[in-house]
């Protein structure tokens, strides 16, 4: 006889790794499709739809990373690079007798509502396929459908290329480059390009804090995670932000635009190399982008630079296309969920990974997807819709104070957002216990 399952994940990368454990921990039968051959999502570098490349590294710590019931290993670098969290997250898989449960190459093409739950329909070697639930949770992580910007004045003659696509050094040989972005992946790509370009520039629209690794001797994260257990964040910034002036200089010092925002209102773009690199000159800052004039490019402060190659890391749209649009109203983006979790309107539609943190996302995908099989086992109740709602406006209201309109219903802060699953399982939980 078949096993028939309760719910079904989307994704076998981390956030759905970590959903099927909490799931299995909690008695929850479960199964997960995953499109690629094997499970790991975007840190299989080679697999279809991730968007590794052979130099990237884990911009958190491993401390500050790991799942808290599968630690990384004690020797290995602060800062694990793509090779070892994929098998950090194949052994967590091994582990917990994971991979059973994970359909390998299915594409879930559409989730509908039925009259008791959820169909799931996929298309796997076999062909297409149908599913039906009583959950359905949402793992499939946001970082594959790449953002390019509308098209700037002008015609640019150059190669384009956004960073999605790219895997190495090797793209970049012998070229006069020009990197479009303020993130992780920016710096990385154009440290990268200034070993093996003919001449590398960086172009920010707006200034960004860029974080060494290393603050004091220790991973930078620690240093924040510190702070963040006894202070809030405007006095984490104030003091943050003095230490890394101090430390570091103002990014003005290495002609980068000056910070938008505050520290702490933004992601953290964290490079040991970039600012060595700018200062040496093997790297040359520009602004943004004013228009293309074939192979050349005239940035706002009126500097012109030919060049051959243009590499846009400007990040990626969040899409969820398997879901009806109705039930993403506004997008993906800017959906409301209590808690970052459940949708309002939709019992037994959750979502593990649809956040952005200042931090590193495995532990907070870990204690989501706690929160999700505690929901789905009965353990674990929310409170009244009303309740909920008004929950997802307070946040959206600090978010937004925080974050301004940078996605602010996504936006988490790691150490605050870590401590309030916690007490939003604990409190679900004496829920659920007074309901009986």
């Amino acid at each position: 006889m078949a096993q028939r399952f309760r719910v079904a994940v989307v994704g076998a990368g981390a956030a759905g790794l970590a959903t099927l454990k909490a799931l299995a921990d909690a008695g929850v039968p479960a199964v997960a499709f995953e499109a690629a051959d094997t499970v790991g999502g975007l840190w299989v570098y080679g697999a279809p739809g991730s968007p590794a490349y052979r130099t990237l590294h884990l911009n958190t710590s491993k401390g500050r990373t790991e799942f808290a019931d599968h630690p990384m290993p004690a020797d290995w670098p602060d800062y694990p690079d793509h090779t070892r969290v994929a098998g950090y997250l194949g052994d967590y898989a091994d582990r917990f007798g994971l991979r059973a449960a994970v359909r390998l190459r299915h594409t879930v093409d559409r989730v509908t509502r039925t009259a008791d739950g959820w169909r799931v329909h996929a298309t796997g070697p076999d062909g297409p396929s149908a599913l039906d639930v009583e959950a359905v949770v949402v793992a499939n992580g946001h970082n594959r459908t790449p953002h390019r910007p509308d098209p700037y004045p002008g015609e640019c003659a150059a190669e384009q290329l956004h960073s999605h696509d790219y895997r190495g050094p090797e793209q970049l040989a012998g070229r006069r480059v020009l990197v479009v972005g303020g993130g992780n992946s920016a710096m990385d790509i154009a440290v990268d390009a200034s070993y093996a370009a003919t001449r590398t520039l960086l172009s920010l629209r707006r200034g960004v804090w860029v974080v060494p690794k290393y603050l004091l001797g220790r991973p930078a994260d620690t240093l924040n995670g510190a702070l963040a257990r006894r202070l809030p964040w405007r006095l984490r910034q104030r003091i943050s932000q003095r230490m890394l002036t101090t430390v570091v200089g103002p990014p003005t010092r290495y002609g980068l635009p000056a910070p938008t925002h505050g520290f702490l209102q933004d992601h953290p773009t964290l490079s040991d190399a970039l600012l060595s690199r700018l200062t040496h000159g093997d790297i040359h800052a520009r602004p943004g982008i004013a228009r293309f004039a074939g192979d050349r490019v005239e940035f706002t402060d009126g500097r012109v630079d030919a060049v051959d190659l243009v590499v846009w890391c400007t990040g990626y749209r969040v899409t969820v296309p398997f879901l009806d649009a109705g039930l993403l109203g506004d997008g993906a983006d800017r959906l409301p969920l209590y808690r970052h979790v459940f949708h309002l309107d939709a019992p037994g539609l959750a979502f593990v990974g649809l956040m952005q943190s200042t931090g590193a996302a495995f532990p907070l995908l870990e204690a989501q997807a706690r929160l999700v099989a505690a929901r789905l086992a009965g353990t674990w109740t929310p409170p009244e819709p009303a309740r909920q709602a008004a929950a997802c406006r307070t946040e959206l209201r600090a978010a937004t104070a925080r974050w301004g309109h940078r996605r602010p219903h996504m936006r988490v802060d790691f150490d605050a957002y870590l401590a309030e699953l916690r007490r939003e399982l604990a409190a679900g939980r004496r829920r659920a216990g007074a309901a009986r």
